[in-house]
């Protein structure tokens, strides 16, 4: 109904002759065929059969109809499937066989003409589809291709279709509800991407006379029969009653064979049924019937349990909360679904209910009770209109709830309203189709675990009521409760919309905007049974639509079909009454007679009535301009003549003039013309032998056509002198255009090595593994069938195509392989094969990837010339999703390393051969991708880092296994020389130690040569192995280093004199010695003066102590004091410039040991000491030790450690020096010298005697004295006397002794005698003895 805008033909108009119209016809019937097998192939005896037939050949009236097929664009449409026009809906596959066969029977059978009762459905969850006709049930898995599609074909008991209400026919296409029990939801191992059903349950429902039939499990060889339920006497007693008494059955049946679905009183509307944890095909359904009822069945292999159950629950449902009846109106409640996905060990489950007005939540427990009772309601029909839709507006006269839905997350819930208005001002009625989004409120636990009765509001509005038609058609209630609602397909929010009389329309809210998309083909084509979601092939995702037809098979609907094909809602049912479907065959096929290029409008409808106005741009789908789509057409017509003719005069102008140099990457048209030659897909490959298709040589040969056709386009490109321009400019372009002769050359090499494995199979021998049919199954052939079937998810044009013909034939997806095989290695190699299997399928997936990946390799080392510069651009095979893919081989296979001791040698080798060159492939791929990052400037690190570990664990794994080889060779043999032996340790080694040298694999290339105990070896790999910092060379060193052996160390760096000297640079306490062997006295002696004044440990570690228990000891005292020595003869050896500085600066270090250690022998025992006993504390931390503990001798020595300090650090550091004075004013008492020499009467000897004995006289002794020693201009920074500063100091109160001395407590009183004693000490002359008494004493 809503169909896409297509544009119009460029002609004016239709041609009248009859050669037009013959042409017309078969480029329409070309146009079809390249899509694949688009047509049953099963023709009807009699065609006349349909009323209004012609006796021309017209379709059968399930294939598609001409009319169908005139949407298409008359295009010229080639084998890409990118290139398709996926503005139109896609035709997916045909019914299977049987399914046909069955139709054909029901057409030939007595019956109202061209009607088929045929009612069928789709589940997501299962994939599987279901078609009842006449008295048999088909079902099969959509996603299957056409070829190798199985049914499943289940006969109900007769007694089903005997039982009911004559004048209403149980085969309306309405009549049944069928639900579907997957029983492998109940395996948590299962997790596929291809989610295939392999044991499932079916409920049969007859929604008129409530029969039950349950199949148990449908893929049972042994056949187990059907559990049956009838209702009850009392039952049918009101199952056949008018109801309201207007509806006669001459009424009900003119509507059934309308297609409307049976709501009459009684009825059921849905269907819900779910299987029970721990117990083996049993399952609890639910019902809910028009007349109020709410009804549950458990069904068991054995019988089904029939229980009306809301009676039950109206007296607890409800009290404390508003008193609301379960349903209202006639036709209620419509609609149940579970409102969470179900985990199967839980033993609840949440189900909703559409009422009237109302969404109820009911919680079932799946125990043998099975006690169902509610947990909340929400009306949504109420005169709030925030929380639902706002009833007694003006002009509103009734509203109905249709149908309900629930996202996979179970939080948001989508319900369909039908509002039956009529126009005040022209009395014209009509009705409102909207989408009413709900979701739970912040912070409601919707977990079946938690939520318990509540009458408090849990839902609110998601977003404002979603108008899809806001005046449509009135029409009955019968239609209205035929119509139905699914969601979760693309584009995301997307819902569709099913009508009772078979039309699909998809509503999408885009750009704040409702469009429209109508799937509805021709009227003999038969109607929509039902609609589903294409499993995307990436988890968490739901693909395209799919929609099931009665006659013309299952069709999908693009997303860009709807995004660029919809329509603003018109003003219109979203019923068939008034499409362009309702005219006659002839009328139609008259239209595609003369219509051309021009598709048939659809005269009712109003979206063409405004003179085709023009849609909105729609921005957000990238879509190729004009310009793009001539240069490629050029592109392709220059390259044809090419083919045939050979010349390529002026093609290089037209390029460059039509624009085809102007894009690069994957839009350019070179780019894209590649693609098109190795992407081609077959037209002849479509098989219905399944599997055989492989077997096949005509895979090889269009193949090798392809490679054939593409190396004609390389040579194109080099004549027009095109291959300079793309190189030049467009150096991805070519890069690309080059990749895809790699990996055609890798599909082909692929292709080969499955022709040799069938071979293998076929003959049973050629490998040391056993096989078995019944164990082993090819794991290539598994991993393509996984690859194919992703494509297939991925573009539903392909959905008709066999798996592995879609494999072989999108060659540049080569990347899917890597993808899948990480995603679905545990499904190829299971952990409860046996162990002998699995070895066998991990090393034919490794042999797979590592022969298509050097195939791909080889072939770019021999069409070097034709590729572009390298510098940034990352190879297809080193990108991550390819090395994702060989290392989940690979860590599998490392964890059967563990398993190789149940293998024999033969076989141990053969796995070691696998995962030797897959390691190599795997370490290259990521040598490439880093390369490219390091020449973009991109960071690296991580990649490194995965890197790194990667190729350790793999080498290590294989260095393992080699030794084990070599230790069982020595086993097996008498036992050899030594020289022998080393030989065959290094036959085994020879791969393994090429790959650690090509890869840096250090740690390997070291336990090698230890193996081998082949110095030389060792030499020739540190002079090979050399990079910017040391390379292998710094890493032997470093293992000598660690190993203590320094002597062998300094030998070996005697002929890596530059290596070593980089690494010594770490490591200083063995540089000197190198230095001293250099004769680089000098340098040895700034050297061995950083090591002793060090504070860091790893610098000097060599020549630390070890205990008895293996614990490091820090390096004493005296050791740093042997350095400085050392340190202090080699500047005086060298005898540089200015070696008589560096001598006093190290002696000046060597007095700070030698007053640290006098420190620390005179604090008192603690904890503390003990920490510092031999660590090397900075003269800023031994003169604070001096100040903080109150001691004479203590206080002179902070003097002493100022003294064999730098100037630099005097000035840095003036006011500790100042707190140093102040420390030593304050040893002695200065009040009482003074009042003894008043009292006493001193004499100028005595008074000279009692200042000699202060701390003060002594420290200006030591620091201004004649024989003061300092190392470097002593203290000038602090002058004694204010009247000496110089006039930088005159601010500073406390520049000078003097000054520092005047704020002493003591000062007014006893200043004279403090500044004499300072006075005398700097000017005296003799020893000083430290250990004095006080004056006072």
């Amino acid at each position: 109904m809503f169909s896409p805008a297509t544009r119009k033909s460029n002609y004016g108009g239709a041609r009248k002759d009859q050669n037009t119209t013959e042409n017309s016809n078969i480029i329409v019937a070309k146009r079809y065929s390249l899509t694949g097998n688009n047509s049953p192939k099963t023709p009807l005896h009699d065609s006349n059969v349909i009323a209004n037939r012609p006796s021309t050949g017209t379709p059968a009236p399930w294939a598609s109809r001409l009319s169908v097929l005139a949407r298409i664009p008359p295009v010229k449409r080639s084998d890409k499937a990118e290139d398709v026009d996926l503005i139109q809906p896609v035709y997916v596959g045909e019914f299977p066989q049987v399914v046909r066969d069955e139709q054909q029977a029901t057409i030939m059978q007595k019956g109202p003409p061209g009607e088929m009762f045929i009612s069928g459905g789709m589940d997501k969850e299962t994939s599987l589809a279901w078609v009842v006709c006449r008295n048999r049930l088909f079902i099969w898995s959509y996603l299957s291709p056409t070829a190798s599609r199985k049914c499943v074909v289940l006969d109900p008991p007769s007694s089903m279709f005997e039982n009911g209400d004559t004048s209403r026919s149980p085969l309306s296409p309405s009549s049944w509800l069928v639900c579907v029990l997957n029983w492998d939801g109940l395996n948590r191992n299962t997790h596929k991407v291809v989610k295939q059903c392999y044991s499932a349950g079916i409920i049969l429902c007859n929604r008129r006379t409530r029969s039950i039939v349950y199949w148990p499990e449908i893929y049972s060889e042994s056949g187990i029969a059907p559990v049956v339920s009838y209702a009850s006497v009392e039952e049918a007693e009101v199952l056949f009653s008018p109801g309201d008494g207007k509806t006669t059955p001459s009424k009900q049946r003119q509507r059934n064979k309308q297609g409307i679905g049976i709501t009459g009183f009684g009825s059921f509307n849905s269907l819900i049924a779910t299987p029970i944890p721990g117990a083996r095909h049993v399952c609890m359904a639910l019902t809910c019937g028009s007349n109020g009822e709410l009804w549950q069945f458990s069904c068991s292999p054995s019988a089904i349990e029939r229980k009306k159950i809301y009676h039950n629950m109206l007296g607890t449902a409800y009290s404390g909360c508003d008193n609301s009846q379960l349903v209202g109106s006639k036709g209620y409640p419509r609609s149940l679904t579970w409102h969470l996905l179900h985990s199967f060990d839980e033993t609840k489950r949440q189900f909703l209910l559409l009422t009237d007005r109302e969404i109820q939540c009911f919680c079932v427990k799946l125990t043998p009770d099975y006690n169902v009772s509610m947990l909340w309601s929400h009306e949504i029909v109420r005169t709030d209109g925030d929380l639902g839709i706002q009833k007694d507006l003006a002009g509103q006269k009734r509203i109905w709830p249709l149908d309900l839905q629930i996202d996979n997350d179970g939080k948001v819930i989508t319900i369909l309203i039908a509002i039956f208005c009529k126009d005040r001002v022209t009395s014209s009625s009509y009705t409102e189709y909207s989408l009413l989004t709900m979701q739970y409120r912040s912070g409601v636990n919707i977990s079946t675990e938690y939520v318990k009765p509540t009458c408090e509001r849990v839902l609110e509005k998601k977003a404002p009521i979603q108008v899809i038609i806001p005046k449509a058609r009135v029409e009955d209630e019968e239609f209205l409760f035929s119509m139905r609602l699914k969601t979760g397909g693309k584009p995301a929010g997307s819902v569709i919309i099913l009508s009772g009389d078979g039309t699909a329309t998809v509503s999408h809210y885009w750009r704040n905007s409702t469009r429209l998309y109508q799937f509805d083909l021709p009227y003999d084509a038969g109607k929509v049974l039902d609609a589903s979601v294409f499993p995307s092939s990436d988890d968490g995702e739901d693909g395209a639509w799919a929609v099931l037809t009665e006659k013309a098979g299952i069709w999908a609907i693009p997303e860009r079909a709807i995004l660029l094909g919809g329509v603003e809602p018109p003003e219109r049912s979203l019923s068939r009454k008034g499409s362009s479907n309702e005219r006659s065959s002839q009328e139609e096929r008259k239209n595609v007679s003369f219509a051309g290029n021009i598709p048939p409008r659809r005269a009712s409808s109003e979206v063409w009535d405004a003179g085709d106005r023009h849609r909105a741009p729609l921005t957000g789908i990238a879509r190729r301009n004009a310009q793009d789509e001539e240069s490629e057409a050029l592109l392709n017509q220059l390259f044809n003549d090419f083919l045939l003719s050979g010349q390529v005069e002026g093609s290089l102008d037209k390029l460059k003039h039509s624009g085809a140099f102007d894009r690069d990457g994957e839009t350019n048209v070179f780019a894209r013309i590649s693609k098109s030659i190795v992407d081609t897909l077959a037209k002849h490959w479509t098989t219905t032998r399944g599997i055989e298709i492989v077997a096949l040589s005509i895979v090889s040969t269009q193949l090798m056509e392809k490679q054939q056709k593409h190396q004609k386009f390389l040579q194109f490109l080099a004549l027009s002198k095109c291959h300079e321009e793309l190189c030049t400019k467009q150096r991805q372009s070519l890069q690309i255009i080059l990749e895809h002769g790699e990996k055609l050359s890798g599909m082909i090499q692929l292709r080969e090595l499955q022709n040799m494995i069938c071979q293998t199979n076929a003959i049973g021998v050629g490998s040391s593994f056993s096989r078995s049919e019944t164990q082993i199954s090819g794991a290539l052939w598994d991993l393509i069938q996984f690859v194919g079937e992703r494509a297939r998810r991925k573009t539903v044009l392909l959905m008709d195509r066999e798996n592995a013909e879609v494999f072989y034939s999108k060659v540049s997806d080569i990347e899917e392989l890597f993808y899948c095989l990480e995603k679905q290695l545990d499904c190829i190699i299971g952990e409860e094969m046996p162990f002998t299997v699995q070895f066998q399928k991990a090393c034919e997936i490794s042999n797979a990837c590592v022969h298509s990946l050097q195939t791909a390799m080889h072939y770019k080392n021999e069409h070097q010339i034709w590729y572009p510069s390298p510098d940034g651009l990352t190879p297809w095979y080193c990108q991550t999703v390819v090395r994702s893919g060989i290392w989940s081989i690979a860590s599998f296979m490392l964890q059967l390393v563990n398993e190789t001791f149940r293998l024999d040698d033969a076989t141990k080798l053969e796995f070691y051969s696998h995962l030797e060159v897959l390691s190599e492939v795997l370490l290259e791929a990521y040598s490439g991708a880093i390369t490219a990052k390091s020449e973009r400037n991109e960071d690296q690190k991580g990649l490194l880092y995965e890197y790194w570990k990667r190729r350790d664990a793999l080498l290590d794994s294989l260095h393992k296994q080699v030794k084990g080889f070599f230790q069982a060779e020595l086993q097996d043999s008498s036992g050899g020389t030594e020289e022998q032996n080393g030989e065959l340790l290094r036959k085994l080694s020879s791969r393994l130690l090429l790959i650690a040298k090509r890869h840096e694999g250090y740690q390997m290339l070291w336990s090698i040569c230890c193996d081998l105990n082949d110095s030389e070896l060792l030499r020739n790999l540190m002079h090979e192995s050399m990079g910017p910092k040391g390379g292998f060379s710094n890493f032997v060193f470093k293992q000598l280093y660690d190993s203590k052996q320094y002597s062998k160390l300094m030998r070996l760096g005697e002929e890596f004199q530059e290596e070593l000297a980089i690494f010594l640079k770490q490591h200083q306490d063995l540089r000197w010695l190198h230095e001293v062997f250099l004769n680089q006295f000098s340098a040895a002696s700034e050297t061995l003066h950083v090591i002793a004044l060090s504070q860091e440990d790893t610098s000097i570690s060599a020549n630390e102590e070890t205990d008895s228990r293996g614990t490091t000891k820090r390096t004493i005292l005296a050791e740093r004091k042997r350095f400085l020595n050392l340190s202090k003869i080699a500047a005086m050896a060298g005898r540089d410039a200015a070696y008589i500085i560096k001598v006093k600066r190290i002696e000046a270090d060597l007095n700070i040991l030698r007053l640290q250690e006098e420190i620390l022998k005179l604090l008192p025992d603690s904890n503390e000491k003990q920490k510092f006993q031999n660590q090397l504390l900075p003269p800023v931390d031994l003169i604070e030790l001096c100040l903080n503990n109150q001691n004479r001798v203590l206080a002179l020595r902070a003097f002493d450690v100022f003294a064999w300090t730098s100037s630099s650090f005097l000035k840095s550091n003036s006011s500790l020096l100042e707190e140093c004075w102040r420390n030593a004013a304050n040893q002695d008492d200065w009040g009482r010298i003074y009042q003894l020499s008043v009292t006493e009467g001193w004499s100028d000897e005595e008074t000279l005697r009692a200042l000699q004995e202060t701390v003060l006289f002594q420290a200006s002794s030591r620091c201004y004295g004649p024989e003061a020693k300092s190392f470097d201009g002593g203290f000038d920074v602090l002058p004694l006397r204010q009247e000496n500063m110089e006039l930088s100091y005159v601010k500073d109160i406390c520049s000078s002794v003097e000054a520092i001395l005047m704020q002493h407590k003591d000062f007014p009183d006893s200043g004279k005698l403090m500044l004499t004693a300072i006075m005398l000490g700097s000017v005296h002359v003799g020893a000083i003895v430290d250990d004095v008494p006080s004056p006072v004493e």
